[in-house]
């Protein structure tokens, strides 16, 4: 299972052309068509929360957060205020997360949509912990109704599978191919 959501597959198209003679025979070697469904409704749930961002975010928070106490709401850190910092640090969070999900991607990932969806969460999941650029705002009880709902709806974003892409079928020795045919029409 990898760390961001799968994209459901379709089956590949059918060759075109080449070794069947215009499709009058069916060719034994052609692979059945295989088709995966991608992620769940829970796993894409599961896989949107940017948890790395998250606990990063906890640790610096964290560091703010002492700071706030030991300052009496007026704290500063090398001349700039802690509020200030802690806005900037939810700023480099929201940057960080579309660019961890690249970072981590696969082939079959649906990044672009991970990196969406996990970035619009970063910002809920940090008013869920606490996030100093929050403190004056925060409310827990509201902080799990909102995560709730957000994660709740979340899990429907499902990414849309990519088109196949038809087959190139290849003759044997591909400097025969038209010369055979040729002889075979005269």
């Amino acid at each position: 299972m990898g760390r961001l959501v799968q994209k459901p597959k379709l089956p590949e198209a059918e060759p075109q052309g080449g070794g069947d003679f215009g499709g009058m025979f069916q060719s034994r070697a052609r692979p059945a068509p295989t088709v995966a469904a991608g992620d769940d409704y829970l796993t894409r749930m599961v896989k949107y929360i940017p948890a790395e961002i998250i606990g990063c975010s906890m640790l610096v928070n964290a560091i703010l957060g002492q700071a706030m106490v030991a300052g009496d709401g007026n704290a500063t850190m090398a001349g700039f205020s802690v509020t200030g910092i802690a806005a900037c640090a939810l700023l480099v969070g929201l940057i960080l997360t579309p660019l961890f999900c690249w970072y981590v991607r696969e082939d079959g990932d649906a990044w672009i949509v991970n990196a969406v969806v996990s970035t619009v969460a970063f910002p809920f999941w940090a008013y869920l912990m606490g996030a100093v650029a929050f403190a004056k705002f925060h409310d827990g009880n509201l902080a799990a109704i909102l995560i709730l709902t957000f994660t709740a709806v979340s899990g429907l974003v499902a990414p849309i599978a990519d088109r196949p892409k038809p087959q190139e079928q290849t003759n044997a020795n591909p400097k025969d191919g038209p010369r055979l045919v040729e002889s075979l029409k005269a």
